[in-house]
């Protein structure tokens, strides 16, 4: 069998995130943005990622592998925010990604983070099913506006 484990980001995975957020069909999916990012902004993004002190955030690898990136984002009274990406195609609809959550939930509860959600594209049903398959409930759909690339979202936590 396969195996998925987590990494530790590191300087040289930047390539992996310059390639994925090119990928106009993921990015909608994750982000709802629906035009490329540039090499510029995903700099930015990524030197974020390395300076940050509160949030962890880990490649996903199979087989020494990388094929994807999750996170947990520290945010208001003690809630983390997990964030995932499966970046190559192939390894959609595999299982991998609900097994980096599991991996992420593991290393969560030895940090002491007990409280988790995520946001999710309400049309996004493959990742919704492997939410709940991981321990996550539907909350409420939540209302961005002013956000012209991604409206509402699916709040779901961890319980």
């Amino acid at each position: 069998m396969r195996k998925v484990i987590l990494n530790k980001v590191k300087i040289t995975d930047q390539k992996y995130f310059s390639k994925w957020w090119r990928d106009k069909e993921l990015l909608q999916l994750t982000s709802g943005i629906l035009k490329r990012i540039s090499e510029r902004e995903v700099d930015k993004y990524f030197q974020n990622i390395l300076k940050s002190k509160k949030d962890y955030h880990f490649m996903i690898a199979l087989d020494k592998k990388t094929i994807g990136h999750i996170s947990l984002v520290k945010r208001k009274n003690n809630w983390h925010e997990t964030q995932i990406v499966i970046g190559g195609k192939k390894y959609w609809g595999k299982g991998y990604g609900s097994e980096a959550i599991k991996l992420l939930i593991q290393k969560a509860k030895r940090l002491k983070i007990s409280k988790i959600y995520l946001e999710v594209r309400p049309t996004n049903t493959r990742a919704i099913r492997a939410y709940e398959h991981c321990g996550f409930h539907r909350i409420k759909i939540m209302r961005y506006p002013k956000n012209k690339y991604l409206p509402e979202t699916l709040r779901m936590e961890l319980k």
